[in-house]
């Protein structure tokens, strides 16, 4: 069987790199002086590996929950004697001015520096250090690193009060007007993303000789003309929601040597600009190297298309012939790329490019996501929002595609709200069950990843929705197992609020149930660490404060039945948290919830499985309750099953810890006799036994022959109507051994040594024929 794309496994540079950066102190580093990492003096590392050591640095800090960003990490990477950097990418608030000084001695080739907005002009004289190697730079999004504090201009190494808050620091912020990138001679690539107003783009820039491409983001450009200093050499230009003018238009056509450009604009609405036939024919005709062009959100006028009735008959063509657009009918060849998102244009027949970007199909608004997402998150969102249209209304046809450009957005704006509510949302359809099929497992861990992220930075209601959502669409606890403590925690944090959406809420309690259902007791115990029996208790009081017994009542019910399972610990903690009192009180409002009472009696037989805590159930008014409950119909007999059992394991303890005169012992087992035999022995069950150990424990004794009738009757019902799954249980466990026993003890009655016998026939039956499908 073929692996599924995407499934492939990580490559042991990656592992190392990871467990490397995981564990410090155990490869490379020790603790010196004022407990500060330092490198190992036998350790010399070359750039492909440092390189490694940064970038997977920078993704393990901003997407790893549980990786603690290390204090003076770039302090490693000090010494190029010993380390060496070439190529780094660093992005988020996790970088300082002092993180870039550090580095300070490496001959950088490509620095790229993405949202870094703790950044200041400390930074840019610490660029001065690469200007002799520096190749590509870029500066996107990183918005104070053109101010300095007011005063004198901060002297290089200067410290920093670090937790000195932005915002107060930005009123007494100026602009550096010293900077600019005189001495860069190789510097080729530049990104400056948004400059403040008051920085001269022209001053700034015109010391570059050898720039081959140049992003500008939302930038004035008074006297564009400079520009045209490197019109023999740039061949990518992007100019995005830079205003359009007469002067740019010919500035631009003078740049004969452009391979891509890039005018385009987030929405027409702020543009008075308007795109015109003769425009877009002037830039075909005058760029001819052109093979990328992007006029994404121009008002286009209706000149420049091909009336329906005179385009080209047939399918779809890229032929320039064909073109549905005139101007680009006078091209050379299709484009390689065409950004024509929130235009009109992208909606006609005919469009002469490999790749387009729009929002007519699938196929435009992935190449959308695809090209805007890392710098121009408000187009992705609304790309993502409309691929969520596709996948829910129609058909995504495209699913691994669109399962990783979702990931990515969400992973590239962790901390963009839009881009979390849309990309959640996108998530739940794509990873429903039309789709399951397709994913390989890694993709589907990359889900969770995202997933969970979102929920840990949103507590907004429409994130935490979207997340538990998609999450339901896991195999649970399976799918979940490998995050498995920090997807409690987080849905523990949610249920906190007593007043928490309601939606949220029962979501919530769903899945903490499904996921302390079928796991170890290793893992039960450390999620009633947490506070999981707690959480749900106050959960039950608040439901009970309103008089609602609706389905968060009864999960948070079930949910501690199946935490309980074979777990002590949580069993005492529901005791000590006033758990049989709220089981009374439930009790007492809800009288006629079958559902509640089964789920309620099957936690109740958990605690009466720990021999510690039983004393605490041996009052007359829980002996009252339990014995009351025996004549219940409730749920087929799963009530009254469930009340018997409870009551089995005291009997088990025998007649000297009963310390009461009322409800006697004796009535009391003659009531489980005459429920034991009210019951039908075929009945279907609404259990499930991971362990036989609590009934078995209940047949070799003499004290209470009616709990060990429970037991055999138990085992009996459980074989006989699953013996696929309970024979072998019973077997391995040990039980054939100890109804012999039962058969053996004078004190069994008669009806109980038949029932054992017919235990040990099934058993033998199934031994015998276990491809036996007729049953």
């Amino acid at each position: 069987m073929a692996a599924k794309v995407g499934d492939d496994p990580d490559s042991l540079m990656s592992l190392c790199t990871v467990f490397c950066l995981k564990n410090l102190q155990r490869t490379m580093c020790y603790t010196g002086e004022r407990n500060r990492l330092h490198l190992r003096p036998d350790v010399f590392l070359p750039s492909e590996i440092c390189d490694k050591l940064v970038n997977v640095y920078m993704d393990l800090v901003h997407n790893d929950s549980d990786f603690e960003p290390q204090d003076g990490f770039f302090q490693l990477f000090s010494d190029p004697r010993s380390t060496r950097l070439t190529r780094l990418q660093l992005r988020e608030d996790f970088v300082r001015d002092q993180d870039l000084e550090a580095i300070a001695k490496q001959d950088l080739i490509e620095l790229h520096l993405t949202y870094c907005n703790r950044l200041t002009a400390r930074s840019l004289r610490t660029l001065y250090s690469f200007r002799h190697c520096l190749l590509s730079l870029s500066l996107f999004g990183c918005s104070n690193i053109f101010f300095r504090k007011g005063g004198a201009p901060l002297a290089y190494g200067e410290d920093d009060d670090d937790d000195e808050d932005l915002e107060e620091r930005l009123h007494s912020q100026i602009v550096d007007q010293d900077f600019n990138f005189q001495g860069f001679n190789r510097l080729r690539l530049l990104n400056l993303g948004g400059l403040p107003a008051d920085v001269d783009v022209e001053t700034l820039l015109r010391p570059l000789p050898a720039l081959t491409s140049l992003e500008l983001l939302g930038i004035h450009l008074p006297r564009p003309a400079f520009l045209t200093q490197w019109k023999e050499r740039l061949a990518s230009l992007v100019l995005y929601n830079v205003d359009l003018t007469e002067e740019l238009i010919h500035t631009l056509l003078q740049m004969s040597k452009l391979r891509h450009l890039d005018i385009s604009r987030e929405n027409q609405r702020t543009s008075k600009f308007k795109m015109t036939r003769k425009i877009l024919s002037s830039i075909v005709q005058g760029l001819v190297n052109l093979v990328s062009l992007d006029i994404s959100g121009h008002i286009m006028l209706d000149n420049c298309t091909v009336p329906p009735f005179e385009e080209a008959m047939g399918r779809p063509s890229i032929e320039p012939c064909k073109s549905s657009i005139y101007p680009f009918q006078e091209l050379k060849r299709p484009l390689q790329f065409l950004g024509l998102y929130n235009t009109t244009l992208c909606n006609v027949t005919h469009i002469p490019a490999y790749k387009v970007t729009g929002s007519k199909n699938e196929d435009q608004i992935l190449n959308a996501i695809e090209a805007y997402t890392e710098q121009r998150p408000e187009l992705a969102h609304r790309a993502i929002n409309q691929l969520f249209d596709i996948a829910r209304i129609q058909h995504c046809s495209q699913l691994l595609r669109a399962l990783q450009l979702v990931i990515r957005a969400l992973k590239t704006h962790k901390y963009d709200k839009s881009i979390q509510v849309t990309g959640s949302a996108a998530l739940f359809y794509l990873t429903n069950t039309e789709y399951r099929s397709d994913q390989s497992m890694r993709l589907r861990r990359q889900v969770i990843q995202v997933v969970l992220n979102g929920m840990e930075q949103y507590q907004e209601v429409t994130v935490q929705r979207n997340c538990c959502l998609t999450l339901c669409n896991f195999s649970i606890p399976e799918e979940l197992e490998f995050q498995y403590h920090r997807v409690n925690l987080l849905l523990l944090k949610i249920l906190e609020p007593a007043r928490q959406d309601e939606s949220i809420q029962r979501i919530a309690v769903h899945l903490c149930n499904a996921l302390v259902c079928q796991v170890d007791n290793d893992h039960k115990e450390a999620v009633g660490k947490m506070g999981f029996v707690k959480t749900m208790l106050n959960l039950i009081q608040k439901k009970l404060l309103d008089r609602m017994c609706d389905q968060v009542m009864e999960f948070s019910w079930s949910a501690l039945w199946n935490i309980t399972d074979e777990t002590p610990d949580n069993c005492q903690m529901f005791l000590e948290c006033n758990g049989m009192n709220l089981f009374l009180d439930c009790l007492k409002e809800f009288p006629d919830k079958q559902e509640l009472h089964r789920n309620m009696l099957g936690l109740l037989g958990n605690v009466a499985e720990v021999k510690a805590l039983r004393p605490q159930l041996l009052t007359r008014q829980f002996i009252t309750v339990f014995s009351d409950l025996l004549d219940s119909k409730a749920d087929g007999i799963e009530v009254s099953y469930n009340a018997c059992g409870v009551l089995s394991h005291i009997m088990f303890d025998g007649m000297e810890v009963w310390n009461m005169e009322e409800p006697r012992r004796s009535h009391v087992m003659d009531k489980m006799w005459a429920a034991i035999q009210s019951w039908d022995v075929s009945s279907r069950r609404n259990i499930n036994y991971r362990s036989f150990e609590p009934i078995l424990r209940l047949l070799p004794q003499s004290g209470a022959p009616v709990s060990q009738h429970w037991a055999t009757w138990a085992l009996y019902n459980l074989v006989s109507v699953y013996p696929s799954k309970y024979c072998p249980l019973l077997i391995k466990e040990g039980g054939i051994v100890l109804l012999h026993k039962v058969l053996e003890l004078e004190s069994s009655h008669q009806e109980t040594k038949d029932m054992a016998r017919k235990v040990m026939d099934q058993c033998e039956n199934f031994k015998e024929d276990p491809m036996d499908t007729s049953r």
